[in-house]
């Protein structure tokens, strides 16, 4: 009758083993190996090879394959001792995988040759069960909410567009969430701006934000800008945040914005809305098409009407605010394809959703062919363009 024993000396002669000093070799030629870690979570967190990807033994068949789909890409599994790293190489080459390989001897005989070992980035107790349907998506894990908690969003507007999209991005754990806003909460607002609420009418909207946004998730630090953004304070506001999320109601603001990301290489999320259509788009500042592309001038004050003269249906800066939280996630973490270069434009009479191709113009002032992008002039545009450069839908 077979025996573990036996299997595991029948494993070890047919499935192919790297040991330490080669597979540390190979990490540094350049052509290296994907190199998972199945262990189990409780010695994960005692110590890992550097770069190394965790997907536990008891779920590397169902994962593996949305995680890594080319069945040739060459992988190397490892456990504590080389045992179970075995056991799923040949679980591996039954699901079709051709190059893969267990590390002779685990993580116990790396850390023996006094090879490279770090500690992974980790989460407490109460953050594991906050953000547990994040950490269970491959393509997110541990270490990609950790890098939400550390990133900064700065949102252009405390209304109906960067309520949505600050609530979405607090719950998802980006840490620190910056709030630009001068004006209070008057009773028109709550239509729309899920921010906010009726005994906080004529309360600053940075406050209200505040408080709606650090009792949704205590790890969410709210920075309070209670100013309008100009061109004398533009540079600093945006300098200090990872991404934009635009959520003016004015083209001089989305103007100013545009610039000043162009110069600090700072993306934006950009979304408007009127009456019953919103659009949204993304202006990653690295040669893809502009505000300025889209909207080469601004235009005369009685042909851009402010929410506030022609009305917007209550619920449209939900749907495109969420959206744009979403756009905000996939840049911090660096997953899928953006709207770059894309309008999406949503008809909610309709319920449609159109796509628009936005191409560059090689002669934009801003983005366009030999253009200095470090000295855009920044210009407010108060004088030309509808509603106070504060305003927010």
């Amino acid at each position: 009758m077979p025996t573990f024993d036996t299997l595991l000396r029948d494993l070890r002669s047919t499935c192919t083993e790297v040991d330490p000093v080669s597979l540390n070799a190979e990490l540094g030629n350049g052509h290296a190996p994907i190199v998972i870690d199945v262990r189990e979570a409780d010695e994960h967190a005692q110590g890992i090879i550097p770069g190394t990807v965790h997907i536990p033994r008891g779920f590397l068949e169902l994962r593996i394959e949305k995680t890594y789909m080319d069945k040739a890409a060459p992988l190397v599994l490892y456990c504590a001792s080389g045992t179970r790293s075995l056991l799923a190489v040949r679980s591996l080459g039954e699901l079709g995988y051709t190059s893969v390989r267990s590390l002779a001897g685990g993580f116990s005989a790396w850390k023996r040759n006094a090879l490279p070992w770090e500690m992974p980035v980790s989460l407490r107790g109460d953050q594991e069960a906050r953000y547990s349907r994040h950490t269970m998506l491959p393509e997110v894990g541990v270490a990609g909410q950790v890098k939400l908690l550390k990133s900064k969003v700065l949102c252009i507007g405390a209304g109906g567009l960067g309520s949505p999209s600050s609530m979405y991005l607090a719950s998802a754990g980006v840490g620190t969430i910056g709030m630009i806003d001068d004006d209070v909460v008057d009773s028109s607002n709550l239509q729309r701006q899920i921010l906010h609420a009726t005994d906080r009418v004529g309360m600053p909207k940075v406050d209200s934000a505040e408080k709606t946004l650090t009792n949704m998730n205590p790890d969410v630090k709210v920075v309070k800008h209670r100013t309008r953004i100009t061109s004398d304070n533009a540079l600093e506001l945006i300098g200090a945040y990872d991404v934009v999320i635009d959520g003016a109601d004015n083209f001089a603001t989305r103007y100013l914005v545009n610039d000043c990301a162009l110069r600090l290489k700072k993306p934006v999320i950009h979304a408007s809305i009127f009456r019953f259509e919103g659009q949204l788009t993304v202006f990653p500042a690295n040669g893809s098409p502009c505000y300025r592309c889209l909207y080469p001038q601004p235009p005369p004050a009685e042909e851009a009407p402010s929410c506030a003269e022609a009305g917007v249906l209550g619920v449209l800066p939900g749907v495109m605010g969420v959206l744009q939280a979403t756009e905000a996630i996939k840049l911090l973490l660096g997953l899928g394809n953006t709207l770059a270069g894309r309008l999406l434009v949503y008809d909610a009479m309709n319920a449609k959703f159109r796509e628009l191709k936005l191409r560059r113009d090689p002669s934009c002032p801003t983005c366009g062919d030999n253009v200095d992008r470090s000295a855009i002039p920044l210009i407010d545009y108060e004088q030309f363009c509808a509603g106070p450069a504060s305003a927010a839908h």
